[in-house]
């Protein structure tokens, strides 16, 4: 799939099917809705039954959290992933669970007590809402609706007004406000026409420097048309999948950087009509916008490859000293690029405000004396060095 495409599928011809296919899921076990997936058992003993064998996954994006992030999961479902990170987290620390499904978010919203009492602390809450849509909350509208019922085109048009007036006073989920959003074979379930929709949301409510840890199921070719009106496929994780290529596109056009595939399970989940649909956990992050500053700063890219090209089009060279910007040397410094590169501070450090030369943040060669400019030529004396090297 080259990128996201819209196309003349709506979301309300997904909706209901996945709806009633997972709030049947809440109720009773439906196998074919998940993956076997080893998740890290010192979590689980204080996680109810029914939540655990309600779990309709195909990865573990909660090995993915940290203590004291505010953690977003879109598509929550019985909340076993919220559990899990509510227990990584800790006390400091936050979860907030998407769903739309009402027998799900009562299933979570039930067990959540429990599990507050048995860690100690209350940081999980579960709300009603759309992942495509982060700024609706339906649990908010619904309280609207219960005074202002719709009888007729003047009460759509208020509805209308107040969906707008939530969405801007009371969005439910604000922007740049999490640390890490994960999500457990979810993202395929929305239709085409709102998966770019998707992607957008999910890094408006990313902070700078938040980071996404999703993992899904991904197809090797596109499903066919007569695949996506398939609504037992498409509910079952299958015909709204994206390809590999597709779903690394998407998150690129949404702005993120440093995407990289963790997991691909080489062995197809399940095949239709010869086309492989598999488990993949996808990681990007937000934060390489903003201005860029010369300050002087190189990095040298370590190896293994003889030049790589990151997803701004600047391309490094392996042992080569290469002049960026101060936004994308602070930016190579952190996770996922961290003991790829050697990082060269100016001998003075630059105190005046200089804007980088170029308007495409390009990369060229930093000369050595660049980064020396306004420092004595010292020469050292071997005799007074106290130890070899």
């Amino acid at each position: 799939m080259d990128g996201l495409q819209d196309t003349h599928a709506t979301n309300a011809d997904v909706r209901a099917d996945v709806q009633e296919r997972y709030a049947d899921g809440a109720n009773a076990v439906e196998a074919a809705l998940c993956c076997p997936i080893d998740y890290d058992p010192q979590y689980l003993k204080i996680i109810p039954q029914d939540v655990l064998d309600r779990d309709y996954g195909c990865g573990d994006p909660s090995r993915y959290v940290r203590e004291g992030d505010v953690v977003l999961d879109l598509g929550s479902g019985g909340g076993k992933i919220c559990f899990i990170a509510s227990q990584i987290v800790g006390a400091e620390g936050k979860v907030i669970g998407i769903d739309m499904t009402d027998d799900m978010l009562e299933l979570a919203r039930s067990n959540a007590p429990i599990i507050a009492e048995r860690v100690g602390y209350a940081n999980v809450e579960f709300r009603r809402g759309h992942i495509e849509d982060l700024k609706t909350d339906l649990d908010e509208l619904n309280k609207w609706l219960a005074k202002n019922p719709v009888k007729d085109a003047g009460g759509m048009e208020a509805m209308e007004a107040e969906i707008l007036r939530l969405q801007t006073e009371l969005p439910m989920i604000p922007d740049n406000s999490i640390d890490v959003i994960v999500s457990n074979c979810v993202l395929n379930l929305v239709s085409d026409s709102k998966k770019k929709q998707l992607f957008a949301e999910m890094f408006r409510v990313l902070k700078v420097g938040g980071r996404v840890a999703v993992s899904d199921i991904i197809s090797d070719e596109d499903s066919p048309e007569s695949l996506k009106q398939d609504a037992r496929l498409w509910s079952g994780c299958i015909s709204g999948a994206l390809t590999e290529e597709g779903f690394g596109e998407a998150l690129e056009q949404a702005g993120f950087h440093g995407i990289t595939i963790d997991k691909f399970e080489l062995e197809p989940w399940q095949l239709v009509e010869g086309i492989e649909y598999r488990s993949a956990t996808y990681l990007a992050y937000k934060g390489k916008q903003g201005e860029c500053l010369e300050e002087n700063q190189a990095v040298i890219y370590l190896g293994p490859w003889s030049h790589i090209k990151d997803d701004d089009g600047h391309v490094f060279t392996r042992g080569v000293r290469s002049a960026v910007c101060a936004k994308t040397f602070k930016l190579l410094q952190q996770e996922p690029y961290a003991g790829q590169f050697a990082y060269i501070e100016p001998s003075v450090p630059v105190t005046e405000r200089v804007e980088w030369p170029s308007e495409d943040c390009g990369v060229r060669k930093r000369e050595p004396h660049e980064t020396k400019r306004g420092a004595p030529k010292l020469t050292t004396d071997p005799s007074q060095s106290s130890s070899c090297c």
